[in-house]
């Protein structure tokens, strides 16, 4: 089975940067597509950023220039750098994954299939 957690949240100035890990267990010799979402309470899910398999990123337009989603297929982790952070990307932030060899990935959440616990991010002076 399949186990995301993220770390790396917290409170932070606005212009300030944080970055989020997500370390994944239980992975097979497979391919993964690994997205970041973001969630008020009340909200809809967002799509942030994602990484497929084939090695193509993307990113929702009010986090591109400031996001950057990487990761470490040998530690299984996945990254989010946020830099230049605004009072807007106060979000509990979730890390997925999909199983399966893409050459793009979408910021759609019914499409990932395992789903870390979340960490939350504060943007605030």
């Amino acid at each position: 089975q399949l186990q995301l957690v993220e770390s790396g949240g917290g409170l932070v100035q606005p212009g300030g940067s944080l970055r989020l890990s997500c370390a994944g267990s239980g992975f097979t010799r497979a391919y993964y597509n690994l997205g970041w979402f973001r969630q008020a309470p009340g909200k809809e899910r967002e799509g942030v950023s994602c990484s497929s398999s084939g090695g193509s990123t993307n990113y929702v337009d009010s986090v591109k220039g400031r996001f950057t989603i990487s990761r470490d297929n040998a530690k299984n982790t996945v990254y989010l750098q946020m830099n230049s952070l605004k009072p807007e990307d106060t979000d509990i932030y979730y890390c997925a994954a999909l199983r399966g060899r893409f050459s793009r990935c979408a910021l759609k959440s019914y499409e990932y299939n395992y789903w870390g616990q979340g960490t939350q991010v504060t943007v605030s002076s």
